[in-house]
């Protein structure tokens, strides 16, 4: 008889919008030193060049390489403009929050003339990741893989390949991307979208010249005119709640004692006004700008079911969830039904992810172990939606041992 491999989680969340790790002996691992330089470059795509933010003058960015167990001290010096911060996709980052990079979630970004040192120890992790800047829309020039080899001696988990090429796929805007979603805030309306996707930077050869996850929108502000439908603006949401992001980056208020002003621990578990998700919205969804958080508990199991919703018309949802892998215990179309989805959940060998789509019209059921402290970041992964407000934060306190505590900041964190 097959034991499941997760037991019943007592904390269940349902959201609409709309881990298991292998602990690694990092003594083996050695110090990798790696620096970014964050600089203007002259780009030539789609017979346009423009100046565009890149890592030292590379599009796509360098690639890291390292072992698993091995340690990475990656310095970020920022001589451009914006302000800066990368995020290690997929790195769970064990106590090492101050890492993970999103701005004003776990640090404030690099202001110009400024620089950071990311340091984090690769734990129980191999394969193909990769990094990216993750203020504003500035991942669309700013990004690279990360390959993480097998330690020494141990062997890959498939037949050794020949050779190992990274396949990156993006997107290009002939205008700055950063002018595209101003503009888009601003008017309230859809922004324009990219002219082109493109494989390792470049566009495919048939371009001209070429080498409740839930959207939905809300009322315009008081003497504005909005762009969006019937004259409001476009807006995401996680249960009913547009995530404001604060001006204090939200790990270090928690880390200090010192939430007053910056956020709220009131994030609703369910969604705050029930409807038909997959049918018709009712005309008022009752959206809310918010900086809310969940809290939890060290080593809570955590059941996430995740429903698209209908209001702009269904759509799939790419969620990625910083700072843990989950298991996808099931998926389905329609709605969610509590009462009998849970029965065909897969707790035997599901897929462990630490991005998912949420199916178009659809739902997805996931499950955690909040084995990790700090403040980790969950957002939709297209970037639009992410500026709408479709994201959130999970606050996981720390445990009663000292290996479960976050640890403090280091001393050249950024400040706001």
């Amino acid at each position: 008889m097959a034991v499941p491999l997760i037991s019943s989680p007592p904390f269940l969340v349902f959201f609409s919008f709309f881990t298991l790790c292998l602990l690694a002996d990092p003594v083996l691992g050695i110090t990798r030193h790696y620096k970014f330089d964050i600089k203007l470059y002259n780009v030539t795509r789609l017979c346009r060049t423009r100046s565009i933010v890149s890592v030292n003058r590379q599009f796509p960015g360098p690639r890291i390489v390292a072992r698993e167990g091995d340690q990475l001290l990656i310095k970020v010096v920022n001589h451009v403009p914006n302000n800066i911060s990368i995020h290690w996709h997929g790195i769970r980052q064990l106590r090492s929050g101050w890492a993970d990079g999103p701005a004003y979630v776990t640090q404030c970004p690099i202001q110009t003339g400024q620089s950071y040192v990311y340091n984090f120890t690769i734990v129980g992790q191999r394969g193909t990741l990769f990094w990216h800047a993750h203020i504003s829309w500035l991942r669309a020039t700013l990004y690279g893989p990360i390959i993480i080899l097998p330690k020494r001696g141990v062997p890959y988990p498939f037949a050794k390949p020949y050779k190992e090429v990274p396949i990156i796929f993006g997107e290009w805007f002939n205008t700055d991307p950063e002018a595209v979603i101003t503009q888009a805030l601003q008017t309230g309306g859809g922004p324009n979208v990219s002219d082109a996707y493109t494989i390792n930077g470049l566009p495919g050869p048939l371009y001209n010249c070429s080498a409740k996850v839930g959207l939905g929108t809300s009322l315009c502000q008081h003497n504005q005119t909005c762009q969006g439908p019937n004259g409001t603006k476009f807006a995401a949401s996680v249960n009913n709640v547009s995530f404001a992001m604060p001006t204090t980056a939200l790990l270090q208020a928690h880390f200090f004692g010192q939430s007053n002003g910056v956020y709220v621990p009131d994030f609703p578990s369910s969604p705050i006004i029930p409807f038909n998700y997959t049918g018709t919205p009712p005309n008022n969804t009752m959206v809310s700008n918010g900086t809310k958080v969940v809290v939890l508990p060290f080593n809570t199991s955590v059941e996430l079911v995740m429903q698209d919703t209908s209001i702009l018309g269904a759509e799939s949802h790419p969620l990625h969830l910083h700072g843990f892998n989950f298991f996808v215990v099931g998926r389905g179309f329609g709605n969610f039904d509590p009462n009998k989805d849970p029965a065909k959940f897969n707790l035997i060998d599901p897929n462990e992810r630490n991005t998912v789509g949420v199916p178009s019209g659809g739902w997805v059921a996931i499950r955690f172990l909040a084995d990790n402290p700090g403040v980790w970041f969950m957002h939709c992964h297209l970037e639009v939606h992410t500026s709408w407000g479709l994201r959130m934060a999970w606050i996981v306190l720390d445990g009663e041992l000292p290996n479960q505590k976050l640890l403090p900041p280091p001393a050249d964190l950024p400040k706001c």
